[in-house]
């Protein structure tokens, strides 16, 4: 499958201001339009960040499955970390398809989130999951001024929603497969995100992110030394007025000529606002005498409704 409909976009020249500028906004407008999707370069993250929460992370993966599943149920702190083991999620049932465990495990963080208080054999990892998640931030700003340069917003318009942001990291581990999988079992099912965008940082490797076009194919994500995949997710799609789209996606299992091999880790942030934080159909998405699709509604509120909802596909 090709991945000509991922645009590779070089951010860097949008903080010089200018033509090229535009020409930066427009290419993210078209993606955000077209499939949701897109591919960053010149994004000015450190890759020694990077590579750093990548060494930090493969070790902590490494260590015998009862070391990491004894960080489940210690006492909880803000700031802590969360080990989901293999098999615990089925991401299709967020589509109303019932399929076996997804076959990856992750390590979960956020700065403002809850989780199990850190070991101290896990401070390098600690440190390593900070540093990457101020990246982030740093980024995911960068790319929230972007959007508001297409949509026609002040520059800072989201920024008030995003100063107390519940943004979480997710490292996950997708371990090489030495049985073959179960009928209709994925590393990570077809599933959309809930929050305001996904930055991921993927390995090349077989068994990768796919991408639905709307005619319902499936497409590659390109996997590229030092870039990130952005998607737009269901909330953000929701102020959009569902104009910007977010797009099902997964992640496939390798073929099995290259069962025992084709181990992946990939590092996606899902950046969030406040809980308190009006989720409202923008006026450039409700042109005069028409009506929005929805009604505003608080994003803690709106995530209830979508676990409601996926809790309601997983059981039926």
């Amino acid at each position: 499958m090709a991945h000509d409909d991922l645009a590779i976009i070089d951010m860097s020249p949008f903080a010089g201001g200018g033509p090229d500028a535009d020409a930066v906004v427009r290419r993210i407008q078209t993606a955000c339009l077209n499939i949701g999707f897109f591919v960053v370069t010149g994004h000015g993250v450190d890759p020694g960040v990077t590579d750093r929460l990548y060494r930090t992370a493969r070790a902590f993966f490494d260590q015998p499955e009862g070391d990491k599943r004894s960080l489940i149920g210690r006492d909880r702190a803000l700031g802590g970390l969360e080990f989901a083991p293999l098999l615990q999620e089925a991401l299709a049932a967020t589509q109303g398809v019932a399929t076996p465990g997804d076959i990856k495990e992750s390590i979960n963080f956020g700065t403002r989130l809850e989780g199990s208080s850190w070991p101290s054999q896990h401070q390098e990892l600690h440190a390593a999951c900070m540093a990457y998640f101020a990246e982030m931030e740093r980024l995911a700003k960068q790319l929230r001024h972007i959007f508001c340069a297409a949509i026609g917003l002040a520059p800072d318009h989201f920024e008030p929603g995003f100063a107390h942001h519940l943004s979480a990291l997710r490292i996950i581990n997708y371990p090489a497969q030495t049985e073959a999988p179960l009928a209709g079992q994925l590393r990570a099912g077809t599933h959309t995100d809930y929050g305001f965008m996904t930055i991921l940082r993927s390995e090349a490797s077989a068994g990768g992110l796919q991408v639905q076009r709307r005619d319902g194919t499936w497409i590659d994500a390109p996997a590229i030394d030092n870039a990130f995949v952005v998607n737009i997710a269901d909330a953000f799609m929701r102020w959009t007025n569902d104009t910007w789209v977010s797009t099902p996606h997964r992640v496939i299992n390798p073929p099995q000529s290259m069962r025992g091999s084709a181990r992946r880790q990939s590092i996606a942030f899902f950046v969030n606002p406040s809980n308190d934080t009006r989720i409202e159909c923008l006026p450039a998405f409700c042109p005069p005498g028409t009506r929005p699709r929805y009604d505003p509604v608080s994003f803690q509120d709106y995530i209830e409704l979508k676990t409601r909802q996926a809790f309601a596909a997983a059981l039926s």
